[in-house]
């Protein structure tokens, strides 16, 4: 770091997103991406007459966006505000529910990026602890009396609450904006959405780069009720109103019309879940019962870590965490059902099945 660097920022550390490597050809199930390419709508939505229009500024209001999506959810585009992928907003409710005096409470083993911005803003942090088998308990979180934010189904284990468990979180913090990160709630976890106009203090985000294939193009949504969203959209125009490229919002509005593919894709990706999850677990691994794009395991025959790098060796990207308590564990992307034989294939060269 340089000597001009804030005194306040020397000792955040910044988020680590999975790798990217160049160096060679991979097999990556490490960032949770989709392995189907975006609906053909997209592709006819993202056309040349569009990219011709580059030139011109982005509706900051997102207006044909948000009227898409508050029919799909059921909502009004009041209820509805877009961002630069589900961080942005996520970030965005930080900064409009948090700070100093109000801290922010999450789970000991969840997405790496609360952490970080509490940090990065100087919020403090109120870190609540899974159980042993990583499932949470909702009565944690009651009376609180902190902002809250809840993975679900939660990163890096897969494990989802019922909506039922949501509520009674909402109810036990009547003033406080609980905010619900639904990235992988397509896979099999129960949305909150439907409870948006009971509960004044629930905010939900979603993403597009999952169960849409839009993670290259950095959109999300948050939905709360309106005076939520006004305080969001207040930051958002405080920083940055053309958050949206034109491109990205005629994709994420073609990508919702086109629920066919949507679910299409969506069981394919669900079907290869269970069907790796069962190889895995033939082979002894633990698989903790995911309703994500991905699943959480380990093996006692060899270190997460270890086991990892090996994979690596063999042009097979997975994610591991070096951290308390999931050392041992590996995230692994759902892929393609022939990528994830290749993904075994290559396990069982490792382990000398």
């Amino acid at each position: 770091m340089s000597r001009f660097l804030s005194e306040r920022l020397m000792n955040v550390t910044p988020y680590t997103p999975g790798e990217q490597p160049q160096d060679q050809k991979y097999i990556k199930l490490n960032t949770n991406e989709s392995p189907y390419p975006p609906s053909p709508a997209v592709l006819d939505a993202v056309s040349r007459a569009e990219v011709e229009k580059l030139r011109l500024y982005s509706d900051p209001a997102c207006a044909e966006l948000l009227n898409t999506a508050a029919k799909h959810f059921g909502l009004r585009p009041s209820q509805i505000m877009p961002g630069n992928g589900s961080d942005e907003n996520l970030f965005f409710a930080l900064r409009a529910f948090c700070d100093e005096e109000h801290p922010l409470a999450y789970a000991d083993i969840t997405y790496g990026c609360y952490g970080v911005w509490c940090g990065l803003m100087h919020i403090p942090s109120r870190i609540i602890p899974l159980k042993e088998d990583f499932t949470l308990d909702p009565t944690d979180y009651y009376g609180l009396g902190a902002t809250i934010v809840l993975a679900n189904p939660n990163a890096p284990t897969g494990l989802a609450l019922p909506r039922s468990a949501i509520e009674g979180i909402l109810k036990a913090n009547p003033d406080n904006v609980v905010i619900v990160d639904e990235a992988y709630v397509d896979f099999g976890g129960e949305s909150c959405v439907p409870l948006i106009d009971q509960y004044e203090n629930l905010l939900v985000v979603q993403t597009f780069s999952k169960s849409r294939q839009l993670a290259g193009a950095r959109l999300g949504l948050a939905m709360g009720n309106e005076k939520l969203i006004a305080d969001l959209n207040r930051v958002k125009f405080s920083l940055n109103p053309y958050n949206i490229n034109r491109l990205t919002l005629k994709a994420g509005q073609a990508a919702l019309e086109d629920t066919a593919y949507f679910d299409t894709t969506r069981a394919a990706i669900v079907e290869t879940r269970g069907w790796t999850k069962q190889e895995l677990e033939a082979r002894g691994f633990s698989v903790l019962d995911s309703r994500s794009n991905f699943l959480f395991a380990s093996t006692i025959r060899k270190d997460g870590g270890e086991l990892y790098k090996k994979l690596k060796e063999k042009g097979v990207l997975v994610r591991h965490f070096d951290a308390p308590r999931i050392g041992s564990w590996l995230r692994i992307t759902i892929g393609t059902p022939d990528e994830m034989r290749a993904l075994l294939k290559a396990l069982d060269e490792i382990l000398e099945v």
